[in-house]
């Protein structure tokens, strides 16, 4: 839950202001500004909204602003998506991941399971066997990695993972920008 008292004190001490200073920009009391700071009086919505626009920003801005961002996700945040026919199981590891600059997941590719084939964009990618081992198809080149070892390039042509291997093959892969 948000703390708007403290919120208001950070914000008002960032910019340089006295208690005072907003009081008076505000048209309200110095003991005022002092007990919405620690919280034993609450504004109303007009006086939280003079506050905020003597602070520099305005209601919308402020409590979107303070909206937790989430730094710990569980099995029961990821989206799973099985696509039999190809053989690959793709599990979205932070949900949303598209409006973030890097986007991870974990695909499971099957014998014989292909990825989706990339085509070419900006950004980099990355990717760790977790188990099994997969062939990373770059344009016209082909390389083999195994079980603990990990791929890094720039997607300047179309790429893919094949699992050319005899059992399930799982790669945590993160793509900047999101692409999956």
């Amino acid at each position: 839950m948000m703390d708007i008292g403290k919120e208001i004190k950070q914000r008002r001490v960032k910019l340089g202001l006295t208690q005072e200073e907003l009081a008076a920009r505000t048209e309200l009391s110095k003991g005022f500004i002092s007990q919405l700071e620690r919280n034993l009086t609450s504004p109303s919505i007009a006086t939280l909204v003079d506050i905020l626009e003597a602070l520099g920003t305005d209601l919308s801005s402020f409590f979107a602003e303070q909206a937790e961002e989430k730094i710990v996700f569980k099995a029961e945040d990821m989206f799973v998506k099985e696509e039999v026919d190809e053989g690959r199981t793709v599990c979205w590891l932070v949900p949303n991941a598209q409006k973030n600059a890097l986007e991870p997941i974990m695909i499971t590719l099957e014998e014989g399971g292909e990825s989706f084939e990339d085509e070419p964009h900006e950004g980099e990618e990355f990717g760790y066997v977790i188990s099994g081992n997969v062939t990373l198809v770059l344009g016209d080149n082909k390389y083999k990695v195994k079980h603990g070892d990990s791929f890094c390039f720039k997607p300047n042509c179309m790429h893919k993972l094949i699992n050319s291997g005899k059992r399930p093959a799982k790669v945590i892969w993160v793509s900047t920008p999101p692409s999956f």
